[in-house]
């Protein structure tokens, strides 16, 4: 008799596991080289801390009750129990680095083929704004990687800002801006096409709604989006020349449509790729007003990587050498 398990998740047999515990030993050995504390939190949150951190995150997880009646759930993030442990447990401390590694939960559609649990590990740095701080998880992410065997991964950087500015200046609705974003998170730009030719904006707005997250390369995409949510456009023209002098930016993509689905990001935002497979690998981005949400304001960022989904990858480059 063959009993099943949920869809989107799966078990791990031996040689997959020791393979994902390599990579995992991998990635905690540079991050610790790099000064990154490991850190771990409860499987479980209550539901209000999710929701204090982002709508979404709450919306995405699976709950239950404890005894006493209050609403327990599943992560479906690992930034906002982050967020909340250093707020509550790490207010003398900075600059704060810290990683982590473990289960993130997420429900979907039962027919849709996406995974419900994910093994994840990442970086959060606290306290270190502007380019630095961002300079620094970009290239201690690349550097993780490259110590797992990838060769051919880049990074896609954005300001989670941009597109937001934008239909605000426009005088995009407040009601139709979700909708918007949720196909720039998800990469359909057909529909996205199709929502904003329904607004009755006048045809420049509406170009420059459709036209702009086409906008990826190199810094000469900048130049391009000149006048266009200037902010947010000058911030990333900073960010990029800081990473050229790190010696990474020949691994960075800019992408000016790039936005990150959890509402929390306040600046730059980024996507790990490898042109073996075809999803990304992880992503993040800066969250200063996050740690606000559960104590005393802090500057942040970090990046999350999707293990098994590097697992993939590295099998992928490995079967094109």
């Amino acid at each position: 008799m063959i009993h099943p398990i949920p869809p989107g998740t799966r078990d791990v047999l031996p040689d997959e596991m020791r393979e994902l515990r390599a990579i995992s030993e991998s990635l905690r050995d540079t991050f610790e080289a790099g000064g990154y504390g490991e850190v771990w939190t409860p499987a479980v949150e209550y539901e209000e801390v999710l929701r204090a951190g982002d709508e979404n995150a709450a919306n995405a997880g699976y709950r239950m009750f404890d005894e006493q009646g209050r609403v327990l759930a599943l992560r479906s993030d690992m930034t906002i129990p982050i967020a909340r442990l250093v707020a509550t447990r790490f207010g003398d401390v900075s600059p704060l680095r810290l990683s982590y590694f473990g289960h993130a939960y997420r429900s979907v559609e039962h027919t849709s083929g996406q995974q419900r649990e994910f093994l994840q590990g990442g970086i959060e740095l606290i306290d270190v704004p502007g380019a630095a701080g961002e300079v620094e998880v970009i290239a201690t992410t690349l550097a993780g990687l490259a110590a797992v065997g990838l060769a051919r991964h880049r990074l896609g950087l954005g300001d989670g800002a941009l597109y937001r500015t934008l239909l605000d200046a426009l005088d995009v609705p407040a009601d139709s801006q979700p909708g918007l974003l949720t196909c720039l998170a998800t990469r359909d730009l057909v529909t996205l096409e199709m929502r904003v030719s329904e607004l009755g904006l006048a045809s420049d707005a509406r170009d420059t709604l459709v036209r702009l997250p086409e906008l990826r390369g190199g810094p000469e995409v900048l130049d391009r989006a000149n006048g266009l949510a200037n902010d947010a456009v000058d911030g990333l023209r900073v960010l990029y020349a800081a990473l050229e002098e790190e010696g990474v930016a020949n691994q960075v993509i800019l992408d000016l449509g790039l936005v990150r689905e959890l509402s929390y990001y306040t600046g730059a935002v980024y996507e790990v790729y490898d042109p073996a497979v075809g999803f990304s690998l992880g992503g993040g981005g800066r969250y200063d007003d996050l740690i606000g949400r559960f104590g005393a304001p802090r500057p942040a960022c970090g990046l999350t990587l999707d293990l098994q989904r590097v697992h993939v990858a590295q099998a992928a480059e490995e079967g094109l050498r």
